[in-house]
C-alpha cells in the first residue's frame, strides 16, 4: 500500500531523514519506534506532504505522492493525527468532525460515519456540542482520531497517541486503534514512544535512530530483541 524509497528530508540545512525506506501492506498496523528526535514525526509529515522530502520517492497504492500537496494526499486516502492532537479548540466536537469530512460531498455517508464515531467513542456523543478545548486530554485524543477517520482514510498515520495521557486512557486508546484496524480494515502507521504498547498492538515494526531505519522485524521478534529491550523497553 505504501512504499518509501530512500527518503531524505531537511529542515533548512539540517537533515532529519537519511535514506529512509520502508513498506506497509494493506491491513497492517506498523509501528515506528525510536528516541526523541530520531525522525519519527518527520517520517509521517514527509508521507502526508506537510514536510515534503527533498529527495527520494513515496508511493501510495503504486502512485507517486511525494510531489503532491497535503490536501491532495488526504483526498487519496491518507489522514494524519498529529502529535499533540491539534484539534480546533474553539469549535465544538461536531464542528471538528465536520472539518475532518471537509473534502467529502456524500452527506448520507458523512452522517453514517458520524454515528459510527459516536458508537466508537460514546463520550464524544455526550460532548458533541462542547468546545473541543474544554475536553480532557484523553477526550481530545479521541476527537483527533475521530476527525481523521471522518475523511475515510485507507491509511491512518498516528503520531504519539499516548502522549500525556493517564494509563487507563492509554489502554483504551490502544484498544480503539486495534478495533479501527480489524473492523474497518484501516491500515495504520503508528509512531509511539511507548514501544512496549506499540509493539504489542502492531504486526511489524521499524526502529529509527538519528534519521535512519536501523532495524525492522515482526513486532513479536522486536519485543524479544535484546537491543530493543535495553534501548526502548527498559528491560
Amino acid at each position: 500500500m505504501l512504499k518509501l524509497k530512500n527518503i531524505n528530508t531537511f529542515y533548512g540545512n539540517i537533515q532529519a531523514l537519511k535514506g529512509v525506506s520502508m513498506e506497509i501492506s494493506e491491513g497492517e498496523i506498523i509501528t515506528l519506534i525510536g528516541a526523541n528526535g530520531a525522525g519519527k514525526s518527520t517520517t509521517l509529515m514527509s508521507i502526508s506532504g506537510v514536510v515534503p522530502p527533498r529527495s527520494g520517492q513515496v508511493y501510495f497504492m503504486d502512485r507517486p505522492i511525494h510531489t503532491m500537496s497535503a490536501n491532495q494526499i488526504v483526498s487519496l486516502g491518507i489522514s494524519q493525527v498529529p502529535e499533540g492532537r491539534r484539534i480546533f479548540p474553539y469549535l465544538t466536537v461536531l464542528e471538528n468532525l465536520d472539518m475532518g469530512a471537509f473534502l467529502r460531498t456524500d452527506k448520507d455517508g458523512i452522517k453514517k460515519d458520524m454515528e459510527d464515531i459516536f458508537d466508537l467513542f460514546p463520550i464524544l456523543a455526550e460532548r458533541r456540542h462542547q468546545a473541543g478545548g474544554t475536553l480532557s486530554g484523553g477526550e481530545q485524543q479521541m476527537l483527533a482520531i475521530s476527525r481523521a477517520l471522518m475523511a475515510r482514510p485507507k491509511l491512518l498515520l498516528l503520531d504519539e497517541p499516548s502522549l500525556g495521557l493517564a494509563p487507563l486512557v492509554v489502554k483504551q486508546i490502544f484498544e480503539i486503534i486495534r478495533k479501527i484496524n480489524t473492523e474497518s480494515n484501516t491500515t495504520i502507521l503508528l509512531v509511539e514512544q511507548n514501544a512496549n504498547l506499540a509493539l504489542k498492538v502492531a504486526h511489524r515494526g521499524y526502529v529509527m535512530e538519528n534519521g535512519r531505519i536501523t532495524l525492522s522485524d515482526s513486532a513479536d521478534r522486536l519485543l524479544e530483541n535484546e537491543d530493543v529491550k535495553r534501548a526502548y523497553l527498559g528491560l
